[in-house]
């Protein structure tokens, strides 16, 4: 593929630039909709009068149409931008660039999705959607384990997953640690509970809390319900989890002044699993919790980190030095391109 469009750039270099421009138009568009010309020419760095021009051109193909609140891809437009996708990804570099990314991090994959998540929220459908291929191209058939965190990230990749990936599986979900103190919609259960909606599968729930004392853990590990899910997380096949910025996941988990004053202190940047790190990868605090340790993701067969947006850039690249080097990460182009660029890393 990579060669044919490379003969194909070079017979005809006018004709690929119109097309780049013109799917770059119908994917800002996808993810902005419904948006103005002036607000859509400055997104893509081109004059009103090109876009003009091109913007007639795809409406006059039914590929977009005109409201009164701004331009939208007709059913046509939708259609033709997702079947460029994969033709597309590959003319813009971006396999190139999760090969350049993943020797950057030291992890066997990472899949780039176009965007920043940060900025266009469609982004996140995109890269629950890669979720779901890359589980479809990883698990067996037959029974599987898949162990979820929760929080608002996951939350989405939820929704996005597909029945396809019950195609001769049986899945069962499981909440891959306690749960947090979060809202109910966004904890492990309820994600757990998402995943197996959309796919057709199975799921399991742990009831316990997020912080338990020592006093208190011990015995929890004895209540039968506790443990029969327990020994289904430690069968898991896949591990699903986000990545996040330390300073919003302190907050977010409403953690003592006292504890958010020393990860400020010892600079912590990210967090996943309830470690907190630094951007040399080096763990400043742990919450304590029943389910999986960040030690355990090694006998994991399948393990997939899902984080996108500039804002996240950091602590993806601090936790890649926790991650075992199994790990597929699935982000976006917002922070693959500030990860290789190096900047304020």
């Amino acid at each position: 593929m990579h060669q044919d469009l490379a003969r194909l750039e070079a017979l005809a270099p006018d004709l690929i630039l119109v097309a780049k421009l013109r799917y770059q138009i119908l994917q800002n568009i996808y993810w902005m909709a419904p948006v103005g010309r002036r607000v859509l020419a400055q997104k893509i760095g081109k004059s009103e009068r090109v876009l003009r021009t091109e913007t007639d051109f795809l409406r006059a193909h039914n590929l977009l149409s005109v409201t009164k609140s701004g331009m939208v891809l007709t059913q046509k437009g939708q259609t033709t931008f997702q079947g460029l996708e994969a033709v597309m990804d590959n003319l813009l570099g971006v396999r190139a660039k999760e090969q350049q990314l993943s020797a950057v991090l030291q992890i066997d994959h990472c899949l780039i999705v176009p965007g920043d998540s940060d900025q266009q929220t469609k982004v996140l459908d995109d890269m629950g959607k890669l979720v779901s291929e890359t589980l479809d191209l990883l698990l067996p058939n037959g029974d599987n384990i898949i162990a979820a965190m929760g929080g608002t990230t996951m939350a989405k990749i939820a929704d996005t997953l597909s029945p396809k990936l019950s195609a001769h599986r049986k899945l069962t979900f499981v909440p891959a640690r306690g749960g947090l103190g979060e809202a109910v919609d966004i904890q492990a259960n309820a994600v757990c509970a998402r995943m197996a909606f959309h796919t057709g599968g199975q799921y399991r729930v742990l009831y316990i809390p997020e912080h338990v004392s020592e006093r208190a853990y011990r015995p929890l590990l004895e209540e039968p319900a506790i443990k029969d899910v327990l020994a289904l997380v430690d069968k898991s096949a896949s591990v699903v989890h986000s990545i996040g910025v330390a300073a919003l996941m302190a907050k977010r988990r409403n953690m003592p002044l006292a504890t958010i004053k020393m990860l400020e202190k010892e600079h912590a940047v990210g967090e996943a699993f309830g470690y907190f790190f630094d951007a040399s990868g080096r763990v400043i605090y742990k919450i304590p919790r029943i389910g999986l340790q960040l030690r355990d993701l090694q006998n994991i067969p399948c393990v997939v980190a899902v984080a996108g947006g500039q804002s996240k850039a950091v602590a993806i690249k601090a936790y890649t030095k926790l991650a075992p080097k199994q790990t597929w990460l699935i982000t976006d182009e917002g922070a693959a391109n500030l990860i290789l660029k190096g900047v304020t890393l």
